[in-house]
Order: structure tokens, then C-alpha cells, then sequence
């Protein structure tokens, strides 16, 4: 029988849509893209695990897009979280936890020498640009086709993610003024990088990537391709901007960037830092981030940028991954899914790719390597919705988009992942008799 969205999920959602537009506050919520709204309502989580407003329970691999690392109400973060709150929740002054969060980040963060908070990923992205600006007094930013680095304006030009999966890659409402200033190139080719720098680098202000692409699936870069990109950009007198929204503290406690060996001049990070809570942050390089208002001219501000509930959660998540290391043993188990699902796919014949990296990882519908949005696009819209379906009917709770990952927390064991893999044998067999 095919899976139906719960009454209790139908009745929350139609009184969503008539004050919410679509029914979500995300177009990454919705689920047009894997067979049609309503998409199901969730009334609590628990460890690995989510229960619906129906009780309906469901394996979590969507972590809330990333920043569950240790799954739903880890019990230090939520302890952490109640022994603060009656002390208040935001002050709009400087506070101890917002300094302590950001010591913890400088020490943990190679090439991270001070820091600046925000209360989104979008927004500390976003400041990281106008500070590259500033610094360079360029104005030209370079990024790379399907890579999300949140909903700003300039951001919207081919972006992946939520922008992809509802098939529209720049949005209504931005301005000629803002899309003129940003290029978006193929990720994973230095030539093109190469040729347009040699063109016009002497009005570029920055080099924005992610690491390791996290919003047209999990894409690593080919080997050499970050050194070369940050020789590139430091040739054209350009700065490298290394948005680590999704990858900072998921895969090894620190940055992505330290793994591969590559640092920029100045990182984006949010998700894992705020603990399940809302939080963002910029910085990099002591001598830029003199530009930043009130030392410098470039202004930046956030009545919630760095509250203390916030930096109490992140404090508290950055805790309990840098004593209970669990990096290891969630990419073991995300390695046995990979493994597992590859062998299940190819009995029924079903043609997929998977790109791994540590504990998160993509399932695309195609025998294709993927290395790029382009050859990303190719996976199969409809299968991946069957199969996001036919997951969802048998209690495993995929992210409704092909252009997601899958992360495993350290909060799922191996009895967890076993039955995953039943669900999927039994989605692929489904999926094989068309």
C-alpha cells in the first residue's frame, strides 16, 4: 500500500497554507519534488529517531539538514540548554558563553584567528562576502554552480539545494545590479577557474566554496582542486572563502579544510556551531577581520547574533564531540549503508552512485560518476521521489530532495542501520517492478 501523509499531518498542514505561504517556512520542507504535499508533520525527536503528529516513527537521516550531529535532544545539550534558560535568553550585550563559544571555535579552527557571530549560515555568509569586499575594495564573487550558500541575493545565481529541487535556479527579485557581480563556474574544474581569473581578476573580491559540496549532494573536490583554487584566487590578488555551514565539525572536530589541507582566508559557519538552536559565524584572518565595524568600516550586525541560549547549546554540542570523538564510528556506519545499499541496488538492478565523505552521504539515481551540478542533474527526479515514498511508507525519513545528503549521527547504532537497509531492500525490489 503506498504510503499517505497521516490526518493528523493533513489537518496541520491545510491550516499551515493559509498563513504560511506553501505550508513551509523552506522550500526544502516541502514535498513537491517526491510526489505532491503534504509533507509530514513532526511533533517531537528522539535520538536517532523522529515521531510524527500521528505517532507515526521514523529513522532520521535528515539531522535538520545537517545540524544534528548527535541526534535529536542529546541529553548534555538539552541539560546544558534548561540549566540557562532561566537566566535569560537574549540580553544584547556581550555575555560569557558568546566569548567562551567563540574561543572554542578559534582554538578548534585552523586558520580561524577571530570570529564574528550571526544568527544564520545565510547571514554569515553574507558578511564574509561584504568583508571580501571591503578588504579588496573588489567587487566581483566567484562561486560555483549548484552550491548553496544560503537565500541572499547575490547566493541566488544557480544555486543548488532547495532552488534546484523546486526548478528554479535563480529566484524573482533579484536585481540585474546584484547578479551582474557574481559568476558561478563548475565546481571541479581548475581550467575554467583558471581562464576566467586570468580575464578579470583584478576585480575580483573573492573565491567562495564549499570544501565539500553539501547542496547538489555530497560532492568532494578531485585531488590538487582546492590547492590550485586557493593559488589561483591568492594569484589574482583575491580572497578564498570556505563555506563550512554544513562540513565544519561533521566530518573530525574542526574544519573540513584542515582534512584536506587547504585554508582560507576566511570561513562561514552555522548549523553544528548553535547546537539544534539558530547561530551562524564569519572569520578567518586576523588582518581582515579588522575590517569589521566597530574596528573598521564594514558594518555587521544581529540583535540575536551570539546569544547566550544559542552559545550554550553550541558549547555544549562542540563538548560532547570533542570527548566522545564519535567521528570514527559514524563514518563506519555510514560506510556499511553505502556499501550495503550499492550491493541491494545492483540485485535489482537498479543503476545508483554514491557519494561518500565520512558520515554523510548522497544516493544518486545514475551509474555515472558525480562530480559537478551537471552531471548531479542527472540523477532520476522520479525514482528518487518512488524511492523517498517508498523509504517514508517503511519508517525512514530521507531529506525530499536529490540534491541532499544523508547524514548519520552519532546517535544511530548499528540496530538502526540494519533495519535501513531492510527498508531499502524492500524500496529497491518495489522499485525494480516498475
Amino acid at each position: 500500500m503506498a504510503y499517505e501523509v497521516g490526518e493528523k499531518s493533513q489537518a496541520w498542514f491545510e491550516r499551515a497554507t493559509r498563513v504560511i505561504p506553501g505550508g513551509v517556512n523552506s522550500p526544502a520542507r516541502s514535498f513537491r519534488a517526491v510526489g505532491g504535499d503534504p509533507p509530514v508533520v513532526m511533533a517531537r525527536g528522539m535520538g536517532p529517531y523522529f515521531e510524527d503528529v500521528d505517532g507515526r516513527r521514523y529513522i532520521d537521516y535528515l539531522a535538520a539538514f545537517g545540524p544534528l550531529v548527535l541526534g535529536h535532544a542529546n541529553s548534555h545539550v538539552v541539560q546544558a540548554i534548561k540549566d540557562h534558560v532561566d537566566e535569560g535568553t537574549l540580553w544584547g550585550t556581550p555575555a560569557p558563553k558568546e566569548i567562551e563559544l567563540a574561543e572554542t571555535l578559534v582554538a578548534s579552527i585552523e586558520g580561524l584567528e577571530q570570529v564574528r557571530f550571526t544568527s544564520t549560515g545565510t547571514e554569515a555568509v553574507m558578511s564574509a562576502i561584504r568583508l571580501a569586499r571591503a578588504f579588496t575594495g573588489r567587487p566581483v564573487v566567484v562561486k560555483f554552480e549548484g552550491a548553496y550558500h544560503g537565500h541572499s541575493d547575490g547566493m541566488l545565481v544557480k544555486a543548488g539545494s532547495g532552488a534546484s529541487t523546486v526548478g528554479t535556479q535563480d529566484s524573482l527579485g533579484v536585481p540585474w545590479g546584484v547578479v551582474k557581480d557574481v559568476i558561478s563556474l563548475p565546481y571541479n574544474d581548475i581550467a575554467i577557474l583558471e581562464e576566467t581569473l586570468a580575464k578579470i581578476g583584478d576585480q575580483v573580491a573573492c573565491v567562495l566554496a564549499e570544501p565539500i559540496v553539501g547542496n547538489m549532494g555530497i560532492v568532494p573536490p578531485k585531488d590538487g582542486y582546492l590547492q590550485q583554487m586557493k593559488e589561483l584566487t591568492h594569484k589574482a590578488g583575491a580572497l578564498l572563502i570556505f563555506d563550512e555551514v554544513i562540513t565544519a565539525y561533521r566530518f573530525h572536530y574542526g574544519s573540513a579544510a584542515s582534512l584536506l589541507g587547504v585554508i582560507p582566508d576566511l570561513y562561514a559557519l552555522g548549523k553544528i556551531i548553535g547546537g539544534g538552536l539558530p547561530a551562524g559565524a564569519y572569520g578567518g584572518r586576523y588582518d581582515v577581520m579588522q575590517y569589521v565595524s566597530p574596528l573598521g568600516g564594514m558594518f555587521q550586525a544581529g540583535t540575536l547574533a551570539g546569544n547566550p541560549l544559542s552559545s550554550v547549546a553550541g558549547l555544549a554540542t562542540l563538548e560532547v564531540l570533542q570527548r566522545e570523538d564519535p567521528y570514527q564510528r559514524m563514518a563506519e556506519l555510514a560506510k556499511i549503508l553505502e556499501e550495503n545499499i550499492l550491493e541491494i541496488a545492483q540485485e535489482f538492478d537498479q543503476p545508483i552512485t554514491i557519494n561518500r565523505v565520512g558520515s554523510a552521504f548522497t544516493v544518486f539515481f545514475q551509474e555515472n560518476p558525480v562530480y559537478d551540478y551537471t552531471t548531479a542533474k542527472m540523477s532520476d527526479p522520479v525514482k528518487f521521489a518512488r524511492f523517498h515514498r517508498l523509504m517514508l511508507e517503511r519508517g525512514i525519513y530521507l531529506a525530499p530532495s536529490r540534491f541532499e545528503a544523508w547524514f548519520v549521527s552519532a546517535a544511530h547504532t548499528r540496530q538502526e542501520i540494519d533495519k535501513t537497509l531492510e527498508a531499502c531492500r524492500e524500496s529497491f525490489r518495489e522499485l525494480s517492478r516498475g
